[in-house]
């Protein structure tokens, strides 16, 4: 799979987490894909840190709004009946535990549910951002990553990078499978045809525990 396809199989699987009603934040780069591969009967309402409930889509290039922005820098729309506030009425949503479920990629994940996902010791970084606050407060903590950075595992028996935060992972969706944390371990609950346990195995640094009702995420 090229880079374009591996995004659009994570983002639509992990769409189908989301459920009507709920209020979701989406991390940088491959979470705001996710929007667009919603059933048509599920309308979610998107939260942004830098303080905005109820955020649209992307605007087309001619129609960008400097004022509106998510908290990556890139241009968003406001649905009808949106909201604007400011952060620090943004993080007491987040952190009073109003958000449902959140998506966040990351550098590496632990079997445990560890999460390392805001730098790496030695290079430069803009900060943490609202990871902290949304892996403490959302009630649900997706990744929605790729498996493997340049070919090394990402999902790892214990993290060697500094952690966001500890235990508090639930799911992982890469182009590999879906994988659930569990206090059994790391359960593989999906596969992605293209491959076999035994691949997704290989490039991942954890144990798997296969399901023995093992589906497709495809589909």
């Amino acid at each position: 799979m090229d880079k374009e396809q591996i995004r659009e199989v994570i983002a639509r699987r992990a769409a189908k987490e989301l459920k009507d009603g709920d209020v979701v934040n989406l991390g940088i780069g491959l979470p705001t894909l996710i929007p667009n591969y919603l059933p048509d009967n599920v309308k979610v309402i998107l939260q942004s840190e830098n303080g905005l409930l109820g955020m649209g889509a992307r605007p087309e290039v001619d129609c960008q709004d400097p004022e509106l922005t998510d908290a990556g820098g890139g241009f968003v729309t406001m649905q009808t009946g949106a909201s604007s506030f400011d952060s620090a009425m943004s993080f007491g949503i987040i952190r009073g535990g109003h958000v449902d479920i959140t998506f966040l990629g990351a550098l590496q994940v632990a079997e445990n549910g560890d999460l390392a996902n805001w730098i790496i010791p030695g290079k430069k970084t803009t900060g943490m951002g609202g990871a902290m606050d949304l892996l403490a407060g959302a009630r649900k903590i997706v990744l929605a990553m790729e498996h493997t950075a340049k070919g090394a595992p990402k999902i790892l028996k214990r993290c060697t990078l500094p952690l966001t935060a500890a235990g508090r992972v639930s799911l992982i969706i890469t182009e590999m499978g879906v994988m659930e944390i569990t206090e059994k371990g790391l359960i593989l609950k999906e596969i992605n045809p293209e491959f076999t346990p035994e691949q997704v195995q290989e490039a991942t640094e954890a144990t798997l525990i296969i399901a023995d009702n093992l589906k497709s995420m495809i589909g």
